[in-house]
Order: structure tokens, then C-alpha cells, then sequence
């Protein structure tokens, strides 16, 4: 009786210990998505900001050209009365 208990003590002991590992293991697999995703969620978040940068600083030159070319006509307008 007492092998037997010892044996389920053992196999209790190993149970836990392989629980554990599982669990560990879920829970560093759970960590490394979350940091994957975080990663990523970073990087189109960059590459957002820098065509949002883009497209502004393009919208910015063609503002400047149409301002420049409409005080351009408006002098040749002032010079031609």
C-alpha cells in the first residue's frame, strides 16, 4: 500500500510539473503573439505617418505653386492696365 501511494504521489508530482510546463509554455506563446502583433500594429502605424507625411508635404508644394502662379497672374494683370 505504501508503493502504491508512493506511486501516486509520483504521478501526482509529475502531473503538476508537466501542468506547469504546458502552462508556461501558453503563456510565453500568448507573450510572443501579443509582442508579434504590437510589432506589426507598430510598423504600419510608422509607415502610416510617413506616407500621411508624404502626401501632406506634396499637397503643401502644389498649394505654394497654385498661391505663386496666382500672384504671378494677378501682377501680370496689375502691369497690363
Amino acid at each position: 500500500m505504501a508503493s502504491f501511494k508512493k506511486s501516486l504521489e509520483g504521478l501526482k508530482s509529475t502531473t503538476q510539473s508537466a501542468t506547469k510546463g504546458v502552462a508556461d509554455s501558453a503563456v510565453q506563446a500568448a507573450q510572443d503573439a501579443v509582442h508579434q502583433v504590437a510589432e506589426s500594429s507598430k510598423e504600419t502605424t510608422t509607415m502610416a505617418a510617413e506616407e500621411v507625411s508624404r502626401q501632406t508635404q506634396s499637397a503643401l508644394g502644389t498649394a505654394a505653386d497654385k498661391a505663386s502662379d496666382t500672384i504671378k497672374e494677378f501682377g501680370h494683370k496689375l502691369g497690363t492696365k
